[in-house]
């Protein structure tokens, strides 16, 4: 059950802050995060199954990330979900035309953040409630994972107000990576009430999820912080073991400049 935490501030210096963690089966084949060949100004881990991505930004200051929705059906032959951040990222579209523009039934449940460089998106497939989707989102904190936006889950509403005492605090790579580790199981009563079992909520209701078959893959942290980009990727292996970590930190490039390159 992945997490997304991001603090969303357009008019500072550091108008993106993200703290996220990838849940996945830990057989499923991933590439670490790196700028991508075929695509030089993105950078993303690579989903080696589907070929997308979950989260990843690129050197003109676009950012996106991708939860899934947990539903108890998927359409036939889905396309990867992991696509749709990897178009955003490598297209000029404006974050709310892109998602607009999204062939929604032809996904598995989906959330979707899409940051274009002024403004942040919202979407999903899924999601249903009084606001029209897709949608810019205020600046504020929000966390995410696999139920709308506003979900009530504890490590979204717990980790909504980290990241916000994070970003006030000015906090760096390292101390939104720490924030991530975060395995406590939160008590029954505060748990989302899905009519499923109970272990398995426990199971899944951490911020960091530890398990041999299944568990967090990878945390990521991004900064944009006066013009500069600060991108980070801690791995783990089954039960929870340390593997490798990547850190980036490069200028953002303004369109006009990509242009000229």
């Amino acid at each position: 059950m992945c997490l997304i935490l991001l603090s969303y501030q357009p008019d500072t210096s550091r108008p993106i802050i993200v703290a996220a963690n990838r849940d996945e089966f830990h057989v499923r084949a991933t590439q670490p995060a790196d700028f991508w060949p075929e695509y030089p100004d993105l950078l993303a881990g690579r989903d080696l199954v589907a070929g997308g991505t979950w989260l990843g930004c690129t050197r003109t200051g676009r950012f996106a990330a991708l939860t899934n929705f947990s539903q108890d059906t998927d359409p036939l032959d889905a396309k990867s979900r992991g696509s749709l951040v990897h178009n955003f990222l490598t297209s000029q579209q404006p974050a709310l035309a892109y998602a607009n523009s999204i062939d929604n039934p032809a996904y598995a449940g989906f959330n979707l953040l899409l940051f274009d460089g002024q403004h942040l998106a919202y979407a999903s497939n899924i999601a249903r409630g009084k606001a029209t989707l897709p949608r810019l989102l205020e600046p504020g904190s929000y966390g995410l994972s696999n139920a709308e936006l506003g979900a009530t889950w504890p490590k979204c509403v717990d980790g909504a107000n980290a990241i916000a005492h994070l970003a006030t605090a000015n906090a760096n790579v390292d101390e939104l990576l720490a924030q991530l580790t975060n395995s406590t199981i939160p008590a029954d009563e505060r748990l989302p009430n899905r009519q499923r079992d109970i272990e398995f909520e426990r199971r899944i209701a951490p911020c960091f999820i530890i398990g041999n078959d299944y568990g967090t893959r990878a945390s990521s942290a991004v900064i944009f912080d006066n013009g500069h980009i600060y991108f980070s990727e801690q791995t783990y292996l089954a039960a929870g073991q340390v593997g490798g970590r990547v850190d980036f930190e490069f200028p953002q490039r303004n369109t006009q400049q990509q242009e000229r390159a």
